[in-house]
C-alpha cells in the first residue's frame, strides 16, 4: 500500500503572515523523524489552517484530539471546509447522559450505570472505524474519549460481511448472518443498525450512514441491491455490492466467545474461593449471581449490557494489557509502530486531562471489584495511561497559544506563529487595584465600579464587554448587580446547558446583551470579535483561573477587535501577571513590527452573525428556512410528513457535521412526537 496519501486541501487563501514559516518549519521537523513538536501560534491567527497546510502537505491519516465535544465538532467543520474530497470524521463519547457504575462502601450505595446514548453520534463513531479500516485519506477529530477501551479492531473488520449481487445466501441464513453481527429486526421505520423483511425484500439500515439497501429475495430482480432514500423511499441507485460492518464494536466469533466464557467463569470461580477464603460472604453471593447472570446473556445472544467489562476475556489480552481503543483503529507500519500524524489541540488543556483519566476510572473500579460488583478482570476495561498513549501515537504535534510545561519540555521544536494575517494586534493592557484607593492625586474606585465605568464607556461606543470571575456565585451577583444600573447583562457558567450557552453566545453577538460575565468559559475557543473590553476582576489571586496561561487566554479574547482592551485588576503584580503582561507586550511588539514593515493597517475582524440554523448556506439551511413558514399548517395537515421532514433536515446538519442545528431540530421532532 502506498503510504502516501492523497489530501487536497480547499482554501481561497494562501498562507499568509508567518504561517509559511511555520508550515516549513514543521514539514521539515516531520522529515527529520521528530516525534515531538509544538506550534505556539497566537490566538487569532490561523492554527487550524496551517495544521490543515502541514496535514495535506504530510500526507498520512490523521486523528486530531480536542478537550471537549464542541471544541471537537468546531474542528471537524473546519477540517471538513478544508478537506471536502476526504473523508473527515467525528468522534467523541456517545452518551448525552453518562452516570458510571460506582459503589461507596460509606453509605453502603451502589449506583447502577444510568447513561443516555445519542444514536447520531453512535453511528459516526462506527463511521469513523470504518472509513479507518478501509481508506488512507483520513482525518479524525476526536474529543479524549478515544483514549477508552472500544473493542478488537481485528474482530471487527473480520466479522464484517460482503453483500454481492446475485450471491445472496438463502434468507435464512443471511437473516441469523445479520443477527450474529447485532443487527436488529424490526417491523417499523429503520433506524442504524436495523433491518425488515417486507415480502420479497430486505432492507437493512447499515449502523454509519442513514441509507437503506433494498436486497431483491425473489422475483423477476432476484439477487438485486438497490439504494433507497429513507426518508421520501425515492431509487437512488443500484449497486453491485456492499460492505456491512457489525452495529456493536465489542463483538467476537462464536468459538472465540465460548472460549471466553469458560475464561470468565475460570475466573468467577478463583474470586468467589477469594472471598469466601477472607469470609466475604455477602461479596461472594453478589459477584456469582451477577456474574452468572451476564454469562447467560452472552451464551444466548453473545452480548450484555455492559460486555466492555469482559473485554480482557473476549479480545484475549492478558492482564493488565493495554485495552484498544480507536489508536488501534489507525494504520500501523511494518513494524508495528503508528503510521498516522496526531495533533493535539489545545494542548495546554488536553495533555494534562489524557493523562487524568486513567487514575480516577481506576480508583472507581477498584472498589466495584472489592465489594464484588465486578470480576477483577473489570478494570482492564480502562482508558490508557499516558505512557501507553504516548506509545501508541507517534510524531505528534500540539497547538496551543499558551504550551505547558510536558509539550514545552517533550518539543524538538517549537514553531512560533504570533503574526495575524488581519494585523489585529494583542490587546492594551492595563493593572488597576482592586480596592478603592488613593496614589498621590490619584483615586481609584475600586474593581467594581470602575470597570462599570469603563464598560459603559465602550458600550456607548458601540462595542460589547466581557467579565470574568473567580466564582459563579460572583458572577450571578455581578450579573444582576449590572443590569440594575441599566446595562443588558447576562451570565455565563457550567450549570447553563450547552444550548442555552449557545444562544446566549448569540444574543450578545447580535446586542441583545452588552456585558457578559463568566468563570473559566470565556477562556479558550470563544471567537467574539465585537468584544472592545475585558475585565478580569481578582487577577490578583494566584491559581488555576488566574494562572499565566489562564490570563493570556482570556486576554486574548480581545484580540480580535481592533479597540482591544484588558483590564487586570489586582492590588499586587504576581508572577502568572507578570509572565502573562510580558508575553502580550512581545507579541504586540512582533505584530506592530511587521506591519510597519509591510504596510498593514489593522482592521476588526468582520464575522457575520448567524443564528444556528444558518450554516455556511447550505441546501438544507435553505431548506429549514423555507420550511419554518408552513411548519404550522402542515402538522396540522400531516403530523408525521412534517416529522419525516425534520428528521431529514436533521441528519443533513449531522452529515456536514452541524451538531448544533441537529440538536435544535431533534429537540422539534421530540415535541412534534410528543403532541406538546
Amino acid at each position: 500500500m502506498n503510504k502516501q496519501t492523497t489530501f487536497k486541501l480547499n482554501s481561497p487563501f494562501s498562507p499568509s503572515g508567518d504561517q509559511p514559516v511555520a508550515i516549513l518549519s514543521l514539514m521539515k521537523g516531520l522529515e527529520k523523524g521528530y516525534r515531538h513538536q509544538t506550534l505556539l501560534g497566537a490566538t487569532g491567527t490561523g492554527k487550524t489552517f496551517t495544521m490543515a497546510n502541514v496535514l495535506a502537505k504530510h500526507g498520512k491519516p490523521t486523528l486530531v484530539i480536542a478537550h471537549n465535544k464542541t471544541l471537537a465538532a468546531q474542528l471537524a467543520q473546519e477540517y471538513q471546509e478544508f478537506f471536502p474530497e476526504n473523508a473527515v470524521h467525528y468522534f467523541v463519547s456517545y452518551y448525552d447522559y453518562y452516570q458510571p457504575e460506582a459503589y461507596m462502601p460509606v453509605t453502603d450505595t451502589y449506583i447502577e450505570k444510568e447513561a443516555m446514548i445519542n444514536e447520531e453520534i453512535d453511528r459516526l463513531r462506527h463511521a469513523t472505524t470504518q472509513a479507518l479500516l478501509t481508506r488512507r485519506d483520513v482525518i479524525i477529530v476526536a474529543s479524549v474519549s478515544c483514549i477508552y477501551g472500544l473493542g478488537s479492531p481485528e474482530e471487527y473488520e473480520k466479522e464484517h460481511m460482503k453483500i454481492e449481487a446475485g450471491k445472496f445466501i438463502p434468507r435464512n441464513d443471511l437473516i441469523r448472518a445479520l443477527v450474529n453481527i447485532h443487527y436488529k429486526r424490526t417491523t417499523a421505520d429503520l433506524l442504524p443498525g436495523t433491518f425488515r423483511v417486507i415480502g420479497n425484500f430486505l432492507e437493512i439500515m447499515p449502523i454509519n450512514e442513514k441509507i437503506i439497501y433494498r436486497l431483491t429475495l425473489s422475483g423477476g430482480a432476484e439477487g438485486t441491491i438497490d439504494v433507497i432514500d429513507p426518508i421520501n423511499r425515492t431509487h437512488k441507485k443500484t449497486l453491485e455490492h456492499f460492505f456491512l460492518f457489525p452495529a456493536k464494536h465489542f463483538i467476537t466469533d462464536k468459538d472465540k466467545l465460548k472460549n471466553s466464557v469458560k475464561n470468565i467463569e475460570a475466573e468467577l470461580k478463583d474470586q468467589l474461593k477469594k472471598f469466601e477464603k477472607e469470609k466475604k460472604l455477602l461479596e461472594a453471593e453478589r459477584l456469582k449471581r451477577r456474574t452468572r447472570q451476564d454469562i447467560a446473556m452472552l451464551r444466548e445472544v453473545g452480548y450484555v449490557n455492559g460486555i466492555e467489562n469482559y473485554s480482557r476475556h473476549l479480545s484475549g489480552k492478558m492482564q493488565g494489557e493495554a485495552p484498544d481503543t480507536l489508536l488501534s483503529y489507525f494504520p500501523k507500519t511494518e513494524d508495528g509502530k503508528a503510521d498516522f500524524l496526531t495533533i493535539i489541540d489545545e494542548s495546554h488543556v488536553t495533555v494534562p486531562q489524557i493523562g487524568g483519566m486513567y487514575e480516577g476510572d481506576a480508583s472507581r473500579k477498584r472498589t466495584l471489584i472489592e465489594h464484588g460488583f465486578r470480576l477483577p478482570s473489570a478494570a482492564d476495561n480502562r482508558p490508557l495511561k499516558f505512557l501507553e498513549f504516548e506509545e501508541r501515537v507517534g510524531q505528534t504535534i500540539y497547538t496551543s497559544a499558551t504550551p505547558g510545561g510536558y509539550e514545552r519540555k517533550k518539543s524538538q521544536q517549537i514553531a512560533n506563529q504570533i503574526i495575524r494575517p488581519t494585523g489585529l494586534i494583542d490587546p492594551v493592557l492595563e493593572v488597576r487595584p482592586i480596592q478603592e484607593s488613593k496614589t498621590g492625586k490619584k483615586a481609584f474606585a475600586g474593581q467594581i465600579h470602575d470597570f462599570l465605568r469603563e464598560a459603559d464607556k465602550t458600550i456607548k461606543g458601540g462595542g460589547r464587554v466581557l467579565a470574568t470571575t473567580l466564582t459563579k456565585k460572583m458572577a450571578e451577583d455581578l450579573s444582576e448587580y449590572i443590569k440594575e444600573k441599566k446595562i443588558k447583562a447576562a451570565y455565563l457558567h457550567s450549570d447553563i446547558d450547552t444550548m442555552e450557552r449557545i444562544e446566549i453566545l448569540s444574543d450578545f453577538r447580535k446586542g441583545k446583551y452588552d456585558c457578559l460575565i463568566g468563570v473559566n468559559l470565556l477562556r479558550e475557543g470563544l471567537d467574539l470579535p465585537e468584544v472592545e473590553l475585558i475585565g478580569i476582576l481578582d487577577a490578583d489571586k494566584e491559581g488555576f483561573l488566574r494562572s499565566e496561561t489562564a490570563l493570556i487566554q482570556t486576554i486574548g479574547r480581545a484580540a480580535r477587535n481592533i479597540k482591544g482592551k484588558v483590564i487586570l485588576y489586582a492590588d499586587v503584580v504576581t508572577g502568572s501577571m507578570s509572565r502573562a503582561i510580558g508575553e502580550t507586550e512581545r507579541r504586540r511588539k512582533i505584530q506592530i513590527d511587521y506591519n510597519k514593515k509591510h504596510g498593514i493597517t489593522p482592521k476588526t475582524i468582520v464575522k457575520s452573525i448567524r443564528d444556528i440554523t444558518e450554516r455556511l448556506g447550505t441546501e438544507h439551511s435553505k431548506a429549514v428556512n423555507r420550511l419554518l413558514a408552513v411548519d404550522r399548517t402542515l402538522y396540522e395537515k400531516n403530523p408525521s410528513k412534517l416529522i419525516k421532514q425534520k428528521e431529514k433536515q436533521m441528519n443533513a446538519a449531522v452529515k456536514i457535521l452541524d451538531f448544533e442545528t441537529a440538536a435544535i431540530l431533534r429537540d422539534e421532532i421530540l415535541k412534534l412526537q410528543s403532541g406538546k
